[in-house]
This record gives C-alpha cells, structure tokens and sequence, in this order.
C-alpha cells in the first residue's frame, strides 16, 4: 500500500474532471461524480451519454484524456482487490466451453496469481457465491447452456468471490428473466445493507426510486447527483434525456417539478 495522502477518503469513488473521447467524439465530459460509500447508486442517461465509459474508464479499461479516480481515497492499483466489476452481459464470449464453478473460480484468480490453482478452499468459496446468487445447482452446467439472466447470476458471483467493497455493474438487468431480476436486486441491497457500495449503470427509470439511494444523471456530462429522493426530478430528466422522455408524465411520476 502506498504511503501517499488519502484523495477523499470517505467517499468510495471520487472521480475529478473525468474526460474521455473515442477518436474526435467526446463520450464523457468533464465529469466529476462523488459516490459516498454504503449506499446503492444508479447511474442513469440516454443512450450514448457515458454511463458504461464512466465504468470502463474508473477501472482502467479505457484511457481518459484527462481527470482521475480515487476509489476509497487511494488509486485503482493499490485497492484493486477491493472493487468487483461486472461487465455488460453481451461483451461476453458465451460459446467460450468452461463451466459455471471455473467462471466464478476466476475471480480468485487476482489473489492467486497465474501460477497457484485453486485449490478446496477457494472452490468452497465459488460454490458460497453461487448459494448466494441461486445458482449452486448448476456449478457443473457448461455457461453457455445458461439462460441470460442465469448467465448474468453467474458472473455476479464472480465479482463477489472477491469479497469487494465496491461492486460495479453495467446493465446487469437488461434482457434477464423476472426470477434472476428480483434475485440480483435482493442480492445487492444485500451487500449495500451490509455497508459495501454497489453502483450501477441502469436503463430502467421506472425502478430507480424504488431500488437505489443514490442517483448520477449523465448526458455526456454530470446533469445531476445526489439522493435519489433530492435528485430524481422532472426538471432533472428533461436535462438529461431532452426529447426522448416525451412518454415521461411529471405528474403520473410523482415527480417535483
């Protein structure tokens, strides 16, 4: 562990001044986002406003132009065993031919380093994750004969293998059935109950209020963040989403103006 000054401590991600372009288009700006830690966050916005580039370019996945991160006050490379991630289930190579236990078993792989295999113990853990997430039944079953919301249980008990502090997950509802939606839910608020941070990157504003506590409005930039009670507003999503919220009715919502 480095012997440099905490940047932010109290919060578990700190991101300042976070800009990122693919080629001459700018898919995050000047973002700068606080995330304090124990809570569920969400972070919303049109298609193309940023949100999986925010996670991408908080783990190091891809190369901001400028800006940095702190998670927990300290730099991805000292505290990587701390942050769980979570990719988009269609960036996966699902025909890949390995089993349910090996993919959440991977996840150890940072502690163990290439050369040590998994041995009872750590396999003990992976079968744990998979109780956790309603999946040990299928330990053996091969992932690509997984349904998606399957699919996606599983690679959630990878990251939480890892005993993270923080998870981060991009979309981990989208396209999963009923039963493995309200089964990652209940296993999220879970671990926020617990004091972990989860942050999100959500498409579904018909859930927002009910499921986190935390909201990040993006569009490119930073619209709005906050609790979700102080920053889900009409005007909030207007600025966010412009003219593809015309099915948004402020007052069906609920919402302040």
């Amino acid at each position: 562990m480095s012997n440099a000054p905490l940047h932010e401590p109290h919060l578990a991600l700190h991101v300042e001044d976070l800009t990122v372009s693919y080629g001459a288009n700018p898919a995050l700006i000047d973002a700068d986002i606080d995330i304090p830690r124990g809570v569920m966050a969400a972070v919303v916005g049109p298609n193309g406003s940023g949100k999986s580039t925010l996670l991408k370019a908080c783990l190091g996945l891809v190369r901001p132009a400028a800006g940095h991160v702190r998670f927990f006050g300290r730099r991805l490379s000292e505290v990587r065993g701390r942050v769980g991630y979570v990719p988009q289930r269609s960036s996966v190579d699902w025909d890949f031919p390995t089993t349910v236990i090996d993919v959440v078993t991977m996840g150890l792989y940072a502690r163990l380093g290439l050369i040590r295999r998994p041995g009872r113990a750590d396999r003990a853990r992976a079968m744990e994750a998979l109780e956790d997430v309603g999946m040990a039944d299928y330990a053996q079953r091969q992932i690509g004969q997984l349904s998606g919301g399957q699919q996606q249980r599983v690679f959630i008990a990878r990251a939480l293998v890892q005993e993270p502090d923080l998870c981060m997950l991009d979309e981990p509802m989208a396209g999963v059935d009923a039963t493995s939606e309200a089964t990652i839910i209940a296993l999220l608020q879970r671990l926020r109950d617990q004091g972990r941070t989860v942050i999100v990157v959500h498409h579904d504003l018909s859930t927002v209020r009910r499921w986190f506590d935390w909201l990040v409005m993006l569009n490119r930039r930073v619209v709005a963040q906050g609790p979700v009670a102080e920053t889900y507003t009409a005007a909030n999503l207007r600025a966010a989403y412009g003219g593809q919220l015309a099915i948004l009715d402020a007052a069906d919502q609920g919402l302040a103006p």
